[in-house]
């Protein structure tokens, strides 16, 4: 089992001083669910190799990966959302950890009045087939995927056109706003 690993990666070695590198958490609690796990990240390249460089590397890693498990326990970049996009176009199974209460998930949110009681940024939510609450909750999912692979719906790049047509087949359309005309 070939597992990505997807999240922020310091930009210059100025910035790597004091970094904690979250991928190490990763690799001990999956390990922990299947010894056998092999992991591939973006810090195997690095950003003086080039963008196209880069890209070509990062994307080459999804395409090889069994699944893809992304840090979002802080904010994410443009990388990494690209890269799920990308998962989904290549119909690879997306685990995003985000515990509650961080940037991309708030307990209790009010939104023009109403009350969301779990919110999760929307296209994350829509990208992932499992929202993990930490390390340890994203292997769980992965051992179980796993065992029963053939049972579990991997969402693929549809994911996206199935969102366009749900808002435009609801009363929020565009065309509903004039201001928005």
């Amino acid at each position: 089992m070939k597992i990505a690993l997807l999240g922020s990666i310091p930009k210059g070695d100025d910035i790597r001083t004091g970094w904690t590198d979250w991928k190490e958490e990763y690799k001990r609690a999956i390990r922990q669910a299947l010894p056998n796990a092999q992991f591939v990240d973006g810090d195997a390249i690095s950003d003086n190799a080039g963008p196209e460089m880069v890209v070509g590397h990062d994307l080459a890693m999804i395409k090889q990966a069994d699944i893809c498990v992304v840090d979002a326990q802080s904010k994410i970049g443009a990388g990494t959302a690209q890269e799920i996009v990308f998962a989904k176009h290549l119909r690879k199974p997306v685990v995003i950890v985000i515990p509650k209460d961080t940037h991309h998930r708030k307990t209790n949110a009010i939104f023009d009045g109403v009350t969301v009681k779990d919110w999760i940024h929307p296209f994350l939510n829509i990208s992932s087939d499992y929202v993990a609450e930490s390390p340890e909750d994203a292997a769980r999912w992965i051992a179980d995927f796993t065992a029963n692979d053939e049972t579990t719906q991997i969402k693929d790049f549809s994911i996206f056109e199935q969102a366009i047509e749900h808002y435009e087949g609801s009363k929020h359309a565009l065309a509903s706003h004039p201001d928005q005309e």
